[in-house]
């Protein structure tokens, strides 16, 4: 330890700023290793020596930079007579080496002024982003035209409407506030978003049981039903479609808990275990469904046209329900107390109980947390059995049986945690 105290800072952060300079060097060398030489203006021993050019004129006048910004200046004019020579002589257009020459240039500064974590974390992200060009061009092969404009949307109603909206509650009839009330729409149109961004570009043809992960993400109920009449496919396999139903709903506890922890912690606390449990429980149960369930062929599904969480109807209707919810909430509350509240629980469930658990999540209401955790799991309890039937009647023969054991299962183990 006196060894190192006992080396100069100076002489450190000169090793430092040469193997950064010299790695990125190496990192283009083999990028462009099969390229004529005449097109290319360095490689390796050329990024070290513009490294240690950098580091001379950073420390010759380290208060002001006027040397090291006169160095880059010039550096600058003659890559830019470089680059106008390239589109003449070779008619190509890219600028990528040269802004990474010019990074390298900057290094100096960047290690004496910033922790070195930062430091190698630019040196890290300069390389991964020379090495992903050709994924990067992949990916953007998948865009549409409307994808930047749906991330836009995105970023407009989660980092400009919703910090302005007041916290306060909106009149006496609906017990939220506007804030609350767009980071309801922000939070699930928001994990919807994610399920639909690795489904579009990830997963565009999905394996059976890729689509129930996801799709639960999404919506639990409307796979259940893509997978139900998938089922009727001849040959297909019965386990592979009840295991992914069951899976739908495990990620189903997921979602729900994300949302709770987003809007009442409290409530979050004391419903933890029993989402752990449910969701360790539902995975378990999909486990043993694959193991002993009829096998048959692996397949892919076709690409679902699944609905964009951000189009302006879908959040308009969520929007609705949500502020309906909140109201139907607060009267069956003041007019039946708590029982009603867990009769509407069980009835809301045969419908989107999203709405509505934000709602009973996010409102002030007066009740305790315990109601509220059992009228979650009733919603809960309630829509798993419609989504039962909903296979029941829309699937084959040979998946009710699994299907049935796994809803069982799952609606007992929430009633069990309801009555306890």
């Amino acid at each position: 330890m006196e060894l190192m105290h006992s080396i100069p800072e100076d002489l450190v952060n000169f090793i430092v700023v040469v193997a950064f300079a010299l790695l990125i060097g190496l990192e283009q060398r083999r990028r462009h290793f099969n390229e004529p030489r005449d097109s290319l203006f360095g490689m390796d021993r050329t990024f070290a020596m513009v490294g240690v050019l950098g580091y001379i004129l950073y420390i010759i006048s380290p208060e002001n930079l006027l040397i090291f910004g006169i160095g880059g200046i010039m550096l600058t004019t003659f890559l830019a007579i470089f680059y106008l020579k390239k589109i003449d002589n070779k008619s190509r257009y890219g600028i990528t080496s040269i802004v990474i020459f010019l990074i390298t240039y900057s290094l100096a500064p960047l290690v004496y002024k910033s922790p070195i974590w930062l430091s190698i974390l630019i040196v890290t992200t300069v390389l991964i982003l020379t090495q992903l060009k050709e994924q990067f061009r992949t990916l953007s092969g998948k865009f549409d035209d409307n994808e930047f404009i749906i991330l836009a949307k995105f970023l407009i109603i989660s980092g400009i409407i919703l910090p302005l909206l007041p916290n306060t509650q909106i009149s006496e009839y609906i017990p939220v506030s506007p804030f609350k009330f767009w980071l309801a729409i922000v939070v699930v149109s928001g994990i919807s978003y994610l399920s639909y961004i690795i489904k579009k570009f990830v997963f565009p043809r999905n394996g059976i049981l890729i689509t129930g992960i996801l799709g639960g993400m999404y919506s639990s109920t409307a796979t259940s039903v893509v997978l139900a009449r998938k089922s009727k496919d001849e040959g297909i396999a019965i386990n592979q479609i009840a295991t992914s139903v069951i899976f739908a709903t495990g990620m189903m506890f997921i979602r729900i808990f994300i949302i709770i922890l987003i809007f009442n912690a409290s409530l979050a606390g004391h419903l933890a275990f029993p989402f752990a449990v449910l969701t360790v429980l539902t995975f378990l149960v999909a486990g043993i469904i694959y193991k002993f369930s009829k096998k048959g062929v692996n397949t892919e599904l076709q690409e679902q046209k699944t609905k964009n969480p951000l189009e302006f109807n879908t959040a308009l209707l969520f929007a609705f329900l949500f502020v309906m919810f909140s109201v139907i909430t607060k009267y069956v509350l003041n007019r039946f107390g708590s029982q009603g509240l867990d009769i509407m629980a069980l009835i809301v469930g045969v419908t989107d109980i999203d709405p509505f658990l934000v709602s009973l999540f996010s409102g002030t209401y007066k009740v305790s947390l315990p109601e509220i955790a059992d009228a979650t799991l009733i919603a809960i309890s309630s829509n798993n059995l419609m989504k039962l039937g909903y296979v029941l009647f829309l699937g084959s023969k040979d998946v009710r049986k699994p299907v049935i054991f796994g809803f069982g299962v799952i609606i007992i183990a929430c009633l069990v945690f309801v009555f306890t």
